[in-house]
C-alpha cells in the first residue's frame, strides 16, 4: 500500500488568513476567535476560510460487511454529499478532516473510484488536511492531501482524541447533548465547547453518539463554562449549563 508520510505537527502561516465576509451566519467565540457552527456538524472559521469536519468514518459499511455485518452501503456517498453541500455554502480555501475520516485505514485503500473523484474535486483549489486518528492512522497517499497528526493554525492546535492542555479544536469522542422541552427529551449531536477548547460532532453519517456527560469527557471541558451548539434540521441552537439534561 502506497502510504504517505505523516509529520508530527504541520503548522499553517497565518498569513493565509482571509479577511472576513458579509455573512449574517450565528457565530459561537473560541479561542478569541469567531467560528459558524453548520447544522449539518462542519464548523466554519471564515476569518482563516477554514472548514473543519470531524469523523467522517467514510466506508463504515464496507468495514463492517468485511466482518460479515451486513449495513447498506450508501453511508460514504451521504457523507460526502452532505460535505459538498457544506463546502458549496463556504467555500473554504482549506479543509481540515479531524481524524478517523474513514472507518479503518485498509477501507480506505479500496474507496471506490465514484467516492474517489467526489473527494478529487473537493479539494481541487484549495488545502486539504488528513488529521490521522485511530481509526485511520494511515492514509492513502493517492487520496490527495496533506497526511499529518495535529495542525496549527493561529495559536490553535486541531487534533483528532482531545487533550486537556491548550486550546484546541478536537474529535473522537462523538459528542451529544440531551435537553428536555415541553415534558420530552431532545438528543441531538453537537459542538462541544468552554470557550478555550472544542469536541466537534461526529460528521459522519453512520456515526453514533456519546453523551457530555459521560465519563470520557471528564476534566477536558469546563463544566461551569460548558456549552453544547445541538445540531438541528436547519440550524444550530446553543443550550448552556443547567439546562443540559444530565444522562
Amino acid at each position: 500500500m502506497n502510504l504517505s508520510l505523516k509529520p508530527r505537527l504541520v503548522a499553517v502561516s497565518p498569513d493565509t488568513a482571509m479577511p472576513r465576509g458579509e455573512r449574517d451566519d450565528p457565530s459561537l467565540k473560541l479561542c478569541g476567535q469567531d467560528f459558524i457552527p453548520h447544522s449539518e456538524g462542519a464548523l466554519y472559521w471564515e476569518a482563516q476560510r477554514t472548514l473543519l469536519v470531524a469523523d467522517l468514518h467514510l466506508e463504515k459499511g464496507a468495514a463492517f460487511a468485511r466482518r460479515g455485518s451486513m449495513l447498506p452501503p450508501y453511508d460514504t456517498r451521504m457523507t460526502l454529499w452532505r460535505l459538498c453541500k457544506v463546502v458549496d455554502y463556504f467555500d473554504p480555501a482549506r479543509i481540515v478532516a479531524l481524524g478517523d475520516s474513514f472507518h479503518t485505514s485498509e477501507v480506505a485503500a479500496f474507496l471506490p473510484e465514484e467516492e474517489r473523484e467526489t473527494i478529487a474535486e473537493l479539494q481541487e483549489g484549495r488545502e486539504w488536511y488528513w488529521v490521522t486518528g485511530n481509526h485511520d492512522p494511515e492514509i492513502p497517499s493517492a487520496l490527495g492531501g496533506t497526511v499529518c497528526e495535529s495542525l496549527a493554525i493561529g495559536g490553535i492546535t486541531c487534533r483528532h482524541e482531545p487533550t486537556r492542555a491548550g486550546q484546541e479544536i478536537a474529535g473522537h469522542l462523538h459528542p451529544v447533548a440531551r435537553i428536555t422541552a415541553r415534558g420530552e427529551a431532545i438528543r441531538r449531536k453537537c459542538f462541544a465547547t468552554d470557550g478555550d477548547k472544542m469536541v466537534m460532532p461526529a460528521f459522519g453519517s453512520y456515526a453514533g453518539g456519546l453523551s457530555i456527560f459521560s465519563d470520557a469527557f471528564a476534566g477536558l471541558l469546563s463544566r461551569e463554562r460548558l456549552a453544547a451548539w445541538l445540531l438541528g434540521r436547519d440550524a444550530v441552537y446553543p443550550i448552556f449549563g443547567a439546562a443540559l439534561f444530565r444522562e
